[in-house]
């Protein structure tokens, strides 16, 4: 049986770079044709947080596309991890549904239902005002991230082949 593996976007598209992991896994799937062993499924979770659980666990790896806090880096900077091994310097407690989210997964721990899980995070500028547009800061940051996440992807065995060149931003603009 190949392994499931779930790219989950996760943030609040109505506050611009919040949404970020939304636009972010919607951004990769347009632009990526992925070829492999493994069952490779791209779901937005918005701020759904525990109504995912049921999601989430049908999957043997979790990659959670998503904004993060850092007390060593700034606006733009890119991150990714195993959520069994978060570096000290990562910090949930930036928005409601990064909270609601980390809540989640432990939750998952707790009943032993949470597969194998990433997280490519993003520093977001925090914006009060809602906006579907991303910061460039934002923007800039895509690329890093699409890096991470293809040479993640490759290491379970998966190739990611080019096959469109889509704009971020126009995503972001179409969740309207």
């Amino acid at each position: 049986m190949p392994q499931k593996i779930l790219i989950l976007g996760i943030g609040n598209v109505l506050y611009a770079d919040e949404g970020i992991g939304v636009h972010f896994a919607k951004y990769f799937q347009a632009k990526y044709q992925l070829s492999g062993e493994a069952q490779v499924d791209f779901v937005d979770g918005g701020t759904l947080a525990q109504a995912l659980i049921p999601t989430i666990a049908k999957y043997d790896h979790v990659i959670i596309c998503d904004t993060v806090n850092s007390n060593t880096g700034k606006i733009g900077d890119a991150f990714f991890f195993d959520f069994d091994k978060v570096p000290n310097h990562i910090d949930f407690q930036g928005s409601a549904h990064e909270v609601e989210m980390l809540h989640t997964l432990a939750m998952m721990d707790m009943v032993g239902d949470r597969p194998t899980t990433y997280v490519l995070g993003v520093i977001p500028e925090v914006l009060e005002a809602m906006s579907f547009a991303l910061t460039q800061s934002i923007i800039d940051a895509v690329p890093a991230m699409e890096d991470t996440l293809c040479k993640h992807l490759s290491s379970l065995g998966m190739t990611c082949t080019q096959q469109a060149e889509p704009d971020i931003q126009a995503i972001a603009h179409a969740s309207v």
